[in-house]
C-alpha cells in the first residue's frame, strides 16, 4: 500500500510543492484509473489530480488491450492534465510521458527504459509498461487529457502469450524496488516533462525521443494500423509521428504500432 501522508509531505520523498500536492486519489481497487480520471474531469477536477490504484479489475492499454493489473504488483496512476499549450501539442504527451517514466524508472531502480513508439517502456527487448493517453477537445470545453501509466514493478510471472515479452523492474534490477518511491520520481518527472512542453516549442520533445530511443531511427519494422507498412524508421516529425522509409516513400505513422522485423541479410559477392 501506499502512505499518503508521506505522499502529500515536501522533500525528495514526497509531492509537497508540485502541482499534485493536495490532488492525491488513491483506491485500493478501481475497475480503471483511466476512467476514474474521466470521470473526475467531466465534474470539474484540476488539473494535476492524480487517480492511482493498488489493483484495477479492467485495466486497458492502447486499442483496448487489456492491462492486467494484479493487485500490489505494479504501478496503476492517471493524471487529469488541463495543458496550457495548443491543443496541436496534445500528440506529444505519450511522447512526454514516455521519457518522464523512463527518467523515473533510472531514478527509482537505476534502469535504463528504451521507448518503443509510439507509447511502450521497455528493458532491453523486454516490455515493462505502457502508457495510454484520453484527450477531450471540444470547442465549448477547455481540453483536457488524462494520462494513463502502468508499471510492472513486483511481477515474477505473466500470462502467457503476450505480443512482446514481459518483464518488470524487480526482474530487472535483482532487488524489490519501492512503488511509492516510483510514484514520486514519476510525477515529478511529469511535471517537468509537461512544463517543457509547454515552454519549449514543438520540436523539444521529439529531438529528446530520438536522441535516446533506439527505435526511432535505423530500425527495420513492421507497422500495424491505418499507415500499416513495412521499412526503416527515419525518424519523428515536429508533431510526434513516426517516419518510416518505405519502398515507395517516406510513410508518416500517426497512429498503430511497431514492431521489430529481422535486418535483411548480407549479401556477399
Amino acid at each position: 500500500m501506499f502512505d499518503l501522508a508521506a505522499l502529500e509531505s515536501a522533500g525528495d520523498d514526497g509531492l509537497g510543492g508540485t502541482i499534485f500536492a493536495g490532488h492525491l486519489h488513491f483506491s485500493p481497487v478501481a475497475d480503471s484509473t483511466n476512467d476514474d480520471a474521466l470521470t473526475a474531469a467531466r465534474q470539474g477536477a484540476p488539473h494535476g489530480s492524480v487517480f492511482f490504484a493498488d489493483e484495477q479489475l479492467a485495466g486497458r492499454g492502447r486499442g483496448n488491450h487489456g492491462w492486467h493489473s494484479a493487485a500490489g504488483e505494479g504501478l496503476y496512476v492517471s493524471v487529469l492534465l488541463r495543458p496550457q499549450f495548443p491543443a496541436s501539442r496534445l500528440s506529444l504527451l505519450s511522447l512526454a510521458a514516455g521519457l518522464a517514466a523512463a527518467d523515473a524508472v533510472h531514478a527509482a531502480a537505476r534502469l535504463t527504459v528504451d521507448l518503443r513508439w509510439p507509447n511502450d517502456l521497455l528493458i532491453g527487448p523486454r516490455k515493462t509498461g505502457g502508457i495510454l493517453v484520453e484527450a477531450k477537445i471540444e470547442s465549448t470545453t477547455e481540453p483536457h487529457a488524462v494520462l494513463g501509466i502502468g508499471i510492472n514493478v513486483h511481477q515474477r510471472s505473466f500470462a502467457p502469450g503476450l505480443s512482446t515479452e514481459p518483464t518488470s523492474l524487480d526482474l530487472e534490477a535483482g532487488r524489490r524496488i519501492p512503488r511509492q518511491r516510483l510514484l514520486v520520481c514519476l510525477l515529478k518527472s511529469l511535471e517537468r516533462e509537461t512544463l517543457a512542453l509547454a515552454a519549449d516549442g514543438a520540436d523539444a520533445i521529439p529531438t529528446r525521443v530520438s536522441q535516446t530511443s533506439t527505435w526511432i531511427k535505423g530500425r527495420k519494422v513492421e507497422v500495424h494500423g491505418p499507415q500499416a507498412c513495412t521499412g526503416v524508421t527515419a525518424g519523428l516529425d515536429r508533431n510526434g509521428f513516426l517516419l518510416v522509409r518505405t519502398p515507395t516513400g517516406i510513410v508518416t505513422v500517426q497512429t498503430g504500432g511497431i514492431r521489430a522485423l529481422p535486418p535483411a541479410p548480407a549479401i556477399e559477392d
